[in-house]
C-alpha cells in the first residue's frame, strides 16, 4: 500500500511540476514548450554532445553519502566547471540537472534521460527541490545533461545513499 501511495504521489508531483517554472520550483520537462521530449530525441541525433570541460563535476550541496534525513527534505544540486542553463538549446559548457531516485548510478553519455517518476528533470535551470520519499534507504543520483536532455554520462554524475525517516 505504501508503494502504491509513493507511486501515486510521484506521478502527481510529475504532472504538477510540468507546469511550474522558476529556479527553485519542482522538476519540469523542458523550457521549450514547442518541442516535447520525444522530439528532442530525434534532434539529439543531429547535434554532437558538447564536451565536458576538464575538472567539471556535479555534487550535492547539502547532503552527504550515508546521511539520515527527515521527510520531506531539500536537495541542493551543484556543479563546478559548467553553467546551469534551461533546456531546449544546446550551449557549450552548460546543461541542467536531473535527479534519479533509486534508478542507478548514471545514464550513458549521449542517451536522453528518461522522463518518468524515477528521473526528475530540472529543465528551467533549477538547483534545488524538495523530495517526499518513503522511510528507508534511497539512492539519489545527480545527472547533468545538455539542453536536449542528453546525459553527459558518468563524468557528470554523482550518487549518494540517504536514509529517510518520518
Amino acid at each position: 500500500m505504501r508503494n502504491l501511495c509513493l507511486i501515486a504521489t510521484l506521478l502527481l508531483f510529475g504532472l504538477m511540476s510540468c507546469n511550474q517554472s522558476g529556479k527553485n520550483s519542482a522538476a519540469t520537462t523542458d523550457a521549450d514548450s514547442t518541442m516535447n521530449h520525444h522530439d528532442m530525441s530525434a534532434v539529439s541525433n543531429q547535434q554532437p554532445l558538447p564536451e565536458v570541460p576538464d575538472g567539471a563535476k556535479v555534487f550535492f550541496r547539502n547532503l552527504k553519502d550515508g546521511q539520515t534525513v527527515t521527510d520531506p527534505f531539500t536537495v541542493e544540486m551543484g556543479i563546478t566547471g559548467m553553467s546551469v542553463d534551461s533546456s531546449g538549446k544546446v550551449r557549450p559548457g552548460s546543461g541542467h540537472h536531473h535527479l534519479i531516485i533509486d534508478g542507478g548510478d548514471s545514464i550513458p553519455a549521449g542517451t536522453v534521460v528518461p522522463q518518468d517518476a524515477t528521473h526528475l528533470h530540472f529543465g528551467n535551470a533549477q538547483t534545488e527541490t524538495k523530495l517526499d520519499l518513503t522511510p528507508g534507504k534511497h539512492t539519489l543520483t545527480l545527472q547533468f545533461a545538455d539542453g536536449l536532455h542528453r546525459s553527459y554520462g558518468s563524468k557528470l554524475a554523482a550518487s549518494i545513499t540517504v536514509t529517510v525517516k518520518k
